[in-house]
């Protein structure tokens, strides 16, 4: 029996729908790709974080955020013993569909996935790192100026670790104590915590953080005293233990560091040759008291006038009339680098460049950039190393030795030449 000719033409119609949805669903499925499959998890920097919304992840003080605690409790504790690490807790802001999140999560995802192919290999990341790659979260093209920015950023941090693993080798197994998460700021929308050091563009940094938290709108409008004598900012050490370790093992550690003797001469200048209400009766008395032997009444009586040699023998002598202070205390003293192990090291020299390049790795937004302008003083030149030469010509061959050998291990960690050519 022949068929007929209109069952003929039905019979090619749906082999043709067959095959047209045959072809669309191999389509697909080689456009996918298997990191999609299953949700993933991204401590520290992380790629979802949208400008000017605050993070939900934890509600504040709960028990994975921890408790704010007293400043003045005491506690011990090691980082290998239970800290919680990469844990993904999602609470949005509003509730919403499986659908909705799993396309979000895999438009992300995607755009990742691109960014990923063009950079180069990172290091391998320590164990006690948040365990996040330096990959740039923003859209654009990854130029070659990027690239040596994070090329960098692996240098730096490798350099770090060998002075670590090689002068401080007991570091690893040391507990972290509050005494050395004091000079750590917290900022929960973009996850960052940022260790202070002070002379190293402290006080700016303080601005962006206040700004990136949704206290100001412009690091412009923040004042001096609001930044150091406010209480806007967090410290890490004012958390609870389960706080503070989860905030060690999933946000982003970041400190900025300056050439030692630069850093040592920005804070004489500042402390003792302006006025000043508490550098000058603290310290200045109590140094030329004991370093200058024909001190007048007046400069007893108001600790003014203190020199720069005067000030470098209190440095280095080992009895000092008075304590260290944290605008030239060791950065390794300040932020504990052999035993918290920081995402980024940024410098001074090249600020605005790191600084730049941090805040694209942590996606804030677009419009907020590293200040320029100084913070005090701003009628007078910035020190550079120019200067800091002049101040330390003032010094005997030995008291430049003896001050070299104080921040000698500032200067392997953090690969700084040698500032005089007679220093071994």
């Amino acid at each position: 029996m022949t068929p007929r000719p209109g069952t003929m033409r039905l019979a090619c119609m749906f082999s043709s729908i067959l095959l047209f949805g045959a072809a669309g669903l191999l389509l697909f499925i080689s456009l996918q790709d298997p990191t999609e499959l299953a949700p993933q998890q991204a401590p520290g920097i992380k790629f979802n974080i949208r400008p000017r919304q605050p993070h939900h992840d934890v509600p504040p003080g709960g028990s994975q955020d921890g408790d704010l605690k007293a400043p003045t409790e005491r506690i011990t504790w090691d980082l290998s013993s239970g800290a919680p690490r990469g844990r993904n807790l999602p609470a949005p802001d509003q509730p919403q569909s499986p659908l909705q999140r799993g396309t979000r999560l895999r438009l992300r995802q995607r755009r990742r996935r691109l960014l990923i192919k063009k950079m180069p290999a990172a290091a391998t990341i320590p164990a006690n790192s948040s365990d996040v790659p330096f990959i740039r979260p923003g859209p654009g093209t990854l130029d070659g100026r990027w690239v040596s920015l994070h090329r960098s950023q692996q240098e730096r941090k490798r350099v770090m670790q060998e002075a670590c693993a090689k002068y401080r080798a007991s570091s690893s197994r040391r507990a972290v104590t509050p005494r050395h998460v004091s000079r750590i700021f917290v900022e929960d929308r973009h996850r960052v915590l940022y260790c202070e050091v002070p002379k190293a563009g402290c006080s700016n940094w303080k601005r962006v953080l206040m700004v990136l938290a949704g206290l100001a709108s412009s690091t412009a409008d923040i004042q001096h005293n609001t930044v150091h004598y406010g209480s806007a900012l967090k410290r890490l050490d004012t958390f609870d233990r389960q706080g503070i370790l989860h905030r060690l093992s999933t946000y982003t550690k970041m400190l900025f560091v300056r050439e030692p003797f630069e850093r040592l001469v920005s804070a004489f200048r500042d402390k003792f040759e302006h006025p000043n209400s508490y550098y000058h009766p603290v310290f200045g008395k109590a140094i030329l008291a004991r370093y200058r032997a024909n001190a007048s009444r007046e400069a007893l009586r108001t600790g003014s006038g203190v020199r720069f040699p005067e000030f470098v023998q209190y440095l280095l002598d080992v009895h000092r009339p008075v304590g260290m202070d944290i605008h030239w205390d060791h950065v390794s003293r300040l932020c504990s680098p052999c035993l918290i192990d920081y995402d980024f090291v940024g410098k001074f020299e090249s600020m605005e460049d790191d600084a730049n390049f941090f805040l694209s790795l942590i996606r804030a937004p677009r419009n907020l950039t590293f200040p320029r302008f100084k913070d005090r003083h701003s009628q007078e030149a910035r020190t550079t190393a120019r200067i800091a030469h002049q101040y330390f010509a003032q010094l005997s061959a030995l008291q430049r030795q003896r001050t070299y050998d104080f921040y000698y291990m500032d200067y392997l960690m953090f690969n700084y030449s040698k500032p005089f050519a007679d220093l071994y």
